[in-house]
C-alpha cells in the first residue's frame, strides 16, 4: 500500500467511495427521521443531544476513511473488502439510531462505530507496512484508534446517569486528537482537488434529502386538500433553500483550504456542523408537514425553527470556512446578517417564505461579489 500522488491529474472520486456515500447517506437519513420525531412531538432539545452523538459516530468515520483514501487508495481486493465491512458498521449505526436516541441505548451505535473503526485500523497497519516513510504516521493511528475504540466500550458498559454526555464529549475529544498526534510524525498526501470533491459530494447527497422532504410536502397536499397552500408553500420554499444551500456551498472552491496542516484539520472538522445542519434542515422540512397537516402541536415559530436554524448554521459554516477570507467587508457583514435573519425568521409570520427570500439575497451578494471579482 503505497501512497498516492498529491498532485495528480484528474484524480476523481472512485465508484468505491460513491458506493461508500451512499451507504453512509443511510445512516445520516436514519438519525434525520428519529431527530424528526423527537421535533414533531416537542421534545427538541432531548432529541438534538443524541442525534449530534449519532450523527458525531457516522461523520467521524466517514471523515477518516476520505482523507485515509485521498492518500492511500489501492484498490485492490483487500481495501474494498475492508470498505465493505466499514459499511455494514454503518448500517448497523443506522440501525441503533432509533435505540440510542429514544432510549438512550447505544449499544448497536457502539458496536457499529467500533466495527468501522477497527476496519480502519486494518488499512492504517498496511499502510505501515507498505510505507516506510509514513509507517511512524500509520502506526500512530492505528495505535490511537484500537485504544480509543476500547474506551467507547467501557463507556458503553459503565452507562451511569448523568455521565453519558460528558463521557462521550471526552471520548470524541480524544478522536478528534487522533489525527493531530498522528500527523505530526508526517502529514499524509491527500490530494486537495478530491478531497474537496468527497466533501461536496456527500454536501449534495444530503441536500438531497431535503428534496425529498420537499417532495414528500407535494405528495400530501395531494392527500390533504384543506392544506393545499401551505404544503406547497413548503416544497416550494424547502426547494428554494436547498438550493441556495448549495449554491452558497459550492460558491467558491475550496481546495486552497487544504495548503497547510491546520487548513486541513480546519475544513475537516468544521464540516460536522454543515453536515449535521444539512441532516437537520430535512428534519425540519418533515416538522413543517407535520405542523401543517396538523399531526404536530408545536408552536409555528418552533416548527419553523426547526428548519431556519439549521439553515443558518450551514450557511455560516461554510462561511466561515470557505468564504470569509474571500470577500470583500461589507459581503461578509452581509452574509452573517442575511444567516442569523434567516435562523429569527422563525419568528415572523411566514416564517419559510421569509427564510426563502433572504437565502435568495445571500445568493444575490456572493455572485456579485463574483462578478466585481472577476
Amino acid at each position: 500500500m503505497r501512497p498516492r500522488d498529491p498532485s495528480e491529474p484528474h484524480r476523481a472520486a472512485s465508484g468505491l467511495e460513491l458506493f461508500f456515500d451512499l451507504v453512509f447517506v443511510v445512516s445520516v437519513s436514519i438519525a434525520s427521521q428519529n431527530l424528526h420525531h423527537f421535533e414533531t412531538e416537542g421534545r427538541i432539545v432531548s432529541g438534538v443531544g443524541p442525534y449530534l452523538m449519532v450523527f458525531f459516530a457516522i461523520w467521524w468515520a466517514w471523515m477518516n476513511f476520505t482523507w485515509f483514501a485521498s492518500a492511500f487508495d489501492t484498490d485492490d481486493w483487500l481495501y474494498r473488502v475492508t470498505t465493505i465491512v466499514q459499511m455494514a458498521g454503518a448500517l448497523v449505526v443506522a440501525a441503533g439510531a432509533g435505540p440510542a436516541m429514544e432510549r438512550g441505548d447505544f449499544g448497536l451505535v457502539v458496536l457499529g462505530y467500533i466495527v468501522m473503526r477497527l476496519a480502519m485500523v486494518i488499512q492504517w497497519l498496511r499502510a505501515a507496512a507498505g510505507s516506510p516513510e509514513f509507517r511512524a504516521t500509520a502506526l500512530r493511528y492505528a495505535v490511537g484508534i484500537a485504544g480509543v475504540q476500547a474506551l467507547w466500550v467501557l463507556w458503553w458498559l459503565t452507562d451511569v446517569d448523568g455521565l453519558q454526555y460528558l463521557g462521550f464529549i471526552v471520548l470524541a475529544a480524544a478522536e478528534l486528537a487522533i489525527p493531530v498526534w498522528a500527523q505530526r510524525a508526517g502529514f499524509t498526501p491527500s490530494h486537495p482537488h478530491h478531497i474537496t470533491e468527497r466533501y461536496g459530494l456527500f454536501t449534495l447527497i444530503l441536500l438531497g434529502e431535503s428534496i425529498l422532504a420537499s417532495a414528500n410536502a407535494i405528495i400530501d397536499a395531494i392527500d390533504h386538500s384543506d392544506a393545499l397552500a401551505p404544503l406547497l408553500t413548503i416544497a416550494v420554499t424547502g426547494l428554494i433553500l436547498a438550493s441556495g444551500m448549495w449554491w452558497v456551498y459550492f460558491a467558491r472552491p475550496q481546495h486552497e483550504r487544504l495548503a497547510t496542516a491546520r487548513g486541513s484539520f480546519v475544513f475537516g472538522y468544521v464540516h460536522y456542523v454543515i453536515f449535521a445542519a444539512a441532516g437537520a434542515f430535512s428534519a425540519g422540512i418533515e416538522v413543517a408537514i407535520d405542523h401543517d397537516t396538523h399531526q404536530s402541536n408545536l408552536a409555528a415559530a418552533v416548527a419553523a425553527a426547526t428548519t431556519t436554524v439549521p439553515v443558518a448554521l450551514f450557511v455560516l459554516g461554510i462561511w466561515f470556512l470557505a468564504l470569509r477570507d474571500l470577500l470583500p467587508r461589507w459581503a461578509n457583514f452581509a452574509v452573517v446578517l442575511l444567516a442569523t435573519a434567516i435562523a429569527a425568521s422563525a419568528l415572523a409570520p411566514f416564517s419559510l417564505v421569509f427564510a426563502a427570500a433572504l437565502m435568495i439575497a445571500a445568493v444575490v451578494v456572493l455572485e456579485v461579489t463574483r462578478l466585481r471579482q472577476v
